[in-house]
């Protein structure tokens, strides 16, 4: 027998299949995501699904969580589904028009938004003063009538506080851009962003103190993407936690929020003891219930018992407990997932864009989505105090809903402008009935974009500047020029007898 016959593997037995090893790489999966991210319109793309399935997920919400109570009131179980479905047609459009506009219209926009927020903001803030002053009956002057968080303009009803975060988010990002590399002294920043943005939370702040929170750290978002030193950032949220704390205790709606902060730090057994006539508690006992409740898999859709009334807000501040009953907790990572899916967008958009103005705006509107949807959240599991900030794209609310939209059409108007992606669009660009229907094509990526025209030029005659002393070096060697030739007067750039070429071979 040979050798190669002795050391042979022995044959397999007829009809014993051979084993075959069954394993995951983790790396080729990782491989496969990053080659889906690398591509030219990826950011695009999941701004569309994530935005997309939290709108789905909000109606379907809303109308589990209202539909008991609205027949319950009118005997119509869809009495507030539908205006909830008409505002997301108003935010369609919204984002319809916002994603179709260029770079320059939303900067020609922005002193125009700021300014008829403040004006909003003033009527409302206004109203209320004098009612509560007892110079008007009824906190209404003709047609225009003011609520605590709302503002009614005829038939027309809107929150002036949404219209501000979409305005100091255009604004904010405008002047900054304008201002360039000066942010770097404070007292460019004093003028004229501080006075206004200070204005601005004090109107908000007043009667809507979570909303205050939500534009301080949309603010802080805009300057750290404008590059602002970090010294200035202790000293601003300094500033903004003094303003929170005078709010808290401030008259008129200041017993009930110092209240509602008091109860941040009770315990578990206290809030569960809390009676129903007890406001600042009973909310987020009844919340912590639901969670309870749903487990890992929830009750099922629409079948959720503590929205019978028990639950207060419960289509508004604290859905997210009745997605926790109904869903569970599968529910609520999905829920959470998609919110992680946006923020890595918005911020991987903000990254890519070589415009300040599109950084800054991404940056502050992915911290306002955020920021908001977490502050939510955290109320709602007992993380932080209740300030009744509603869940982005799932709480109930008309302006809300429309202003988010409109803020995540300029998001993809950013993301279809990004240089890989417009140079995909150029590349292989669609009919031109789908550009009219959908978005027209981005503008191409250029080395020197118009916004950054002042700054680069800035930065040119600095370097000039820099660079002129050691420039007339070498040109006068070049020349020939000594500076004993200098001195008696030879031309510049020229050899002169002293320095032909005779001498030299001497």
């Amino acid at each position: 027998m040979t050798g190669d016959a002795r050391t042979a593997a022995p044959p397999a037995e007829a009809g014993t299949p051979a084993p075959r090893a069954l394993r995951v790489d983790l790396f080729t999966w990782l491989a496969a995501l990053r080659g889906l991210l690398s591509r030219p319109l990826a950011s695009y793309y999941l701004l569309l699904a994530s935005a997309g399935l939290l709108l789905v997920i909000g109606l379907a919400m809303v109308y589990s969580a209202t539909s008991v109570a609205a027949y319950s009131a009118s005997g119509n179980a869809f009495a507030v589904i539908a205006q909830q479905v008409i505002a997301a047609v108003v935010g369609l459009a919204a984002f319809w028009v916002c994603q179709r506009l260029p770079r320059r219209t939303f900067r020609a926009m922005a002193p125009v938004a700021l300014t008829l927020s403040i004006v909003l903001l003033v009527l409302m803030d206004g109203i209320a003063l004098l009612h509560a002053s007892k110079v008007l009956p009824k906190p209404q002057i003709g047609f225009i009538h003011s609520e605590t968080l709302w503002l009614y303009l005829g038939p027309v009803q809107l929150q002036p506080s949404e219209l501000a975060k979409f305005a100091l988010v255009l604004w904010g990002a405008d002047v900054l851009t304008r201002k360039g590399n000066s942010i770097v002294r404070l007292k460019e920043l004093f003028t004229p962003l501080f006075p206004l943005v200070g204005l601005l939370f004090v109107l908000v702040g007043y009667t809507d103190l979570g909303t205050m929170l939500c534009l301080l750290i949309l603010f802080i978002g805009l300057l750290w993407a404008a590059g602002t030193p970090m010294r200035y950032f202790g000293m601003l949220i300094g500033t903004g936690l003094a303003g929170i704390a005078l709010l808290i205790v401030a008259p008129g709606l200041g017993g009930y929020r110092s209240d509602r902060f008091g109860a941040f730090f009770q315990t578990d057994a206290e809030i569960i003891s809390c009676t129903a006539n007890d406001d600042t508690c009973y909310q987020s006992k009844q919340g912590l219930l639901a969670i309870s409740d749903g487990g890992w898999f929830g009750v099922g859709l629409g079948k959720s018992s503590l929205k019978w009334n028990w639950l207060p807000s419960a289509h508004n501040d604290f859905i997210f407990a009745v997605i926790a009953e109904e869903l569970g907790v599968v529910g609520c990572l999905v829920v959470l997932s998609l919110f992680a899916v946006l923020t890595f967008t918005g911020l991987r958009i903000a990254r890519r864009v070589n415009d300040p103005f599109r950084r800054m705006a991404a940056c502050a509107v992915t911290l306002w989505l955020v920021a908001q949807a977490v502050i939510n959240i955290g109320g709602v599991v007992k993380l932080l105090p209740i300030t009744g900030l509603p869940l982005p794209f799932i709480s109930d609310g008309g302006t809300a809903l429309v202003v988010t939209l409109a803020a995540v059409g300029m998001l993809a108007s950013f993301a279809r402008a990004e240089p890989d992606a417009a140079r995909a669009l150029h590349a292989r660009p669609a009919p031109k009935w789908a550009q009219l229907v959908w978005a027209p094509l981005p503008p191409l990526p250029s080395p020197a974009r118009p916004a950054d025209a002042a700054a680069a030029a800035t930065a040119a005659t600095g370097v000039a500047k820099a660079r002129e002393p050691q420039a007339k070096e070498p040109a006068s060697r070049a020349g020939g020029e000594s500076p004993g030739d200098r001195r008696s007067g030879g031309s510049p750039g020229r050899p002169t007898k002293a320095g032909g070429p005779g001498e030299r071979r001497r």
